[in-house]
């Protein structure tokens, strides 16, 4: 069993503390994170990740990382080129500046084969052209979700999705079965989950019952929704959370062997805005 937390941390510092508390509990082997930023100084030799895999990291501050937490595993990160048409076998074409963050884990002593694709992404929210004249001021997540799965196509190479292992988690920005949403449209985010469909990835939620869920509706999806809030408003408590924005995929097939939920009981949120998502992965 390998046992992957995903959560974006917000460049804060008490999440990197935690993750090498869960390390040194033996309670996870790979972190995949979002908004990372940089962890403490007295913790930079002691969590292992590549920082020099970006082509262009001086555009973005908030970059995805894979960290490796324990021996039990091996990471070999992929190195972010443009995206280009053929890439050498450590490469992996980015479109989307600062919106995931790729690795090959690898159960330690075992074959290549065994291992699967790791990655961790991020949805940015993107501005229309200021030639739109638009009052949309945040953007939306959406069009950072396409970048991210034509990035991720890149590892599908065969109509059968099952001879593919791939895990990906994160921060998408979009509320799963939305019927309505102030910062984005609902149609526009069906059309990034059906093309997850259509490339073969199955979404692995969190949904209830794995992750708790409030007793008052949850906004903008329907009342029988099975999200459970993964994110809260800066300056709220977490048992005050009703927006899921953290997901897991995975290549069908592979799925099967995956299991996700939400740390988002209050007495387990954690010290972000985002609580964790708890992958495991059966048999590596």
């Amino acid at each position: 069993m390998i046992r992957v937390v995903s959560w974006n941390i917000a460049k804060r510092w008490p999440p990197w503390r935690k993750l090498a508390e869960m390390a040194r509990r033996g309670e996870v082997d790979v972190a995949l994170l979002q908004e990372a930023g940089s962890p403490p100084g007295d913790l930079v030799h002691a969590l292992h990740y590549e920082d020099n895999v970006f082509w262009s990291r001086q555009l973005f501050d908030r970059w995805p990382l894979v960290v490796r937490l324990s021996d039990r595993v091996e990471v070999e990160s992929f190195r972010q080129v443009p995206p280009i048409s053929e890439l050498g076998e450590s490469d992996i074409a980015v479109s989307g500046i600062g919106t995931i963050a790729a690795a090959r884990v690898t159960p330690r002593g075992r074959p290549a084969d065994d291992g699967f694709i790791a990655i961790s992404m991020y949805a940015r929210y993107m501005k229309p052209h200021p030639s739109t004249g638009t009052s949309w001021g945040v953007g939306a997540s959406d069009v950072s979700v396409h970048r991210i799965l034509s990035d991720i196509s890149a590892f599908i190479g065969h109509e059968d999705p099952s001879r593919h292992r791939i895990l990906a988690a994160g921060d998408l920005n979009m509320i799963y079965g939305a019927t309505g949403n102030t910062l984005a449209l609902p149609e526009r985010e069906k059309a990034a989950w059906d093309r997850m469909a259509a490339l073969g990835l199955e979404f692995l939620g969190p949904q209830a019952p794995d992750g708790w869920q409030p007793s008052g509706p949850q906004p903008d999806v329907p009342p029988d929704t099975k999200n459970v809030p993964t994110w809260v408003w800066s300056g709220h408590k977490p048992e005050q959370a009703n927006r899921q924005f953290d997901y897991a995929i995975a290549s069908r097939g592979f799925h099967e062997r995956v299991k996700v939920r939400a740390l988002n009981r209050a007495d387990e949120w954690g010290p972000s805005d985002h609580c964790r998502l708890l992958i495991e992965v059966d048999g590596g």
